[in-house]
């Protein structure tokens, strides 16, 4: 029988997916040619927002009409979160949370003997959390592999329903870390992407920290970068830092989380920092690494934001001068202590101030490109695209086009960067 999975959301569901793929491989399951039909199509959903859960309703509807008679699995953080939308789940045959994956492929055998609906969702045990032992080998048609360090979150902001989704932070085992990468590095992975639901957590409540899992991943031979995902500003310590740099192969691309450059609008969010922080780590980042990338997320639009808020968070993403940034309007949620808070933002002031917070960000987007001009650095080759040319990313995740008649691809080549594209740097072997 064959199979598909769509993915949405974050690297960590990206992982989760190659995990479920390798186990349906393993038990027989063939990858289906066609992207949009198979005998089974497994859908691993997000939930950060209300625009994540009307993506997955249609996604779901989708599927169900391009496979009729397939099965329809339903996994991820939407159905974890929100276990009581039977109408959101009407369209599929297994209903799977995101804490019990070794289940997935027992469920698949148990419906196709019976053919009657099966939603198995467990609820996150957060007295006794344990992370899920499991463990991926490659990661399919990239030539870096993610590679998922942590699950959970503690730090329930106002606007946001993860913790819920995901429970309470737990780690993997350095020991299970180190196999991991390992593996991948016999697979070929010459980069390795450490990620997590709060990466920076690592570790909380054991003897071990995020400093621990960059060493581990460094010391495997035939693995030539380590790279973090998106980080949050809390435990990011200036001795932790300073660990970082310490490391050859770590990549200095640093996905730093703002969400507001407003100390007023991040006590509502209950963001656990304010600005004072925020920029005495992105200075303790600049001064501990030469040449790094500093990107970020920026919410517009939050409950009770004023103009005069609106400004105070521009202001201060400009003055950061971050390497990219994500701009993103508000979103309600149900559930969550915003969505009852009053102020809550007109959408066409939500709208006027992402053009505005967008237009800033790429300003500040050519100025750091414009930056890496005449400098020659390391690029990890990703592919070869029509335009004769190729892509890939240099380590502070600068994007690099390259003319060459070599065959590059899965290379790391030395590249001199001559010319600014529209959104990248040209460069020359």
């Amino acid at each position: 029988m064959t199979f598909n999975i769509i993915t949405l959301g974050c690297k960590v569901n990206q992982y989760e997916s190659q995990l479920m793929s390798e186990m349906l491989k393993n038990s027989g399951f063939i990858l289906s040619e066609n992207k949009n039909k198979a005998d089974i199509t497994v859908i691993n959903t997000c939930t950060v927002t209300a625009v994540s859960d009307a993506k997955n309703r249609k996604i779901i509807r989708k599927a169900r009409r391009e496979n009729p008679d397939g099965v329809i699995v339903l996994t991820g953080c939407m159905p974890q979160a929100f276990p009581d939308r039977v109408s959101d789940f009407e369209d599929c045959d297994i209903v799977l949370g995101n804490k019990r994956r070794e289940a997935l492929v027992p469920l698949i055998d148990e419906f196709l003997r019976t053919r009657a609906k099966i939603v198995s969702i467990e609820p996150h045990d957060n007295k006794n959390a344990e992370y899920e032992q499991l463990t991926v080998k490659s990661f399919d048609g990239h030539t870096r592999a993610f590679m998922k360090i942590e699950d959970g979150c503690n730090r329930f902001c106002s606007y946001c329903v993860i913790p819920y989704a995901r429970g309470r932070v737990r780690s993997k085992n350095p020991d299970e870390l180190l196999r991991e990468v390992k593996a991948l590095a016999a697979g070929g992975y010459k980069e390795i992407v450490l990620v997590g639901i709060n990466l920076s957590a690592y570790g909380q409540g054991e003897s071990f920290d995020l400093a621990d899992a960059v060493d581990i991943a460094c010391s495997v031979d035939g693995i030539e970068r380590v790279r973090l995902g998106s980080f949050e500003p809390e435990m990011m310590y200036k001795s932790l830092i300073e660990r970082f740099s310490k490391q050859k192969k770590f990549c200095p691309q640093f996905h730093l989380s703002l969400q507001s450059g407003c100390d007023a609008t991040l006590k509502r969010m209950r963001r656990q920092y304010d600005r004072a922080e925020y920029m005495r780590i992105v200075n303790d980042l600049r001064q501990s690494f030469e040449n790094p990338a500093i990107t970020t997320d920026v919410m517009v639009g939050f409950a009770g934001e004023t103009d005069g808020e609106f400004a105070e968070s521009l202001d201060f993403v400009e003055s950061v001068g971050f390497a990219k940034v994500h701009v993103f309007p508000y979103s309600r949620r149900k559930g969550t202590l915003a969505d009852k808070m009053d102020g809550q933002v007109d959408p066409r002031v939500k709208d006027d101030r992402s053009k505005k917070m967008i237009e800033i960000s790429e300003q500040g987007r050519r100025a750091f490109l414009n930056s890496q001009l005449g400098k020659t650095e390391s690029v990890l080759v990703e592919r070869k695209r029509e335009g004769g040319y190729f892509e890939g990313y240099t380590m502070n995740y600068t994007p690099v086009r390259i003319f060459s008649e070599k065959a590059l691809t899965g290379k790391i080549v030395d590249v001199k960067l001559t010319r600014l594209g529209d959104d990248w740097c040209e460069g020359e072997l």
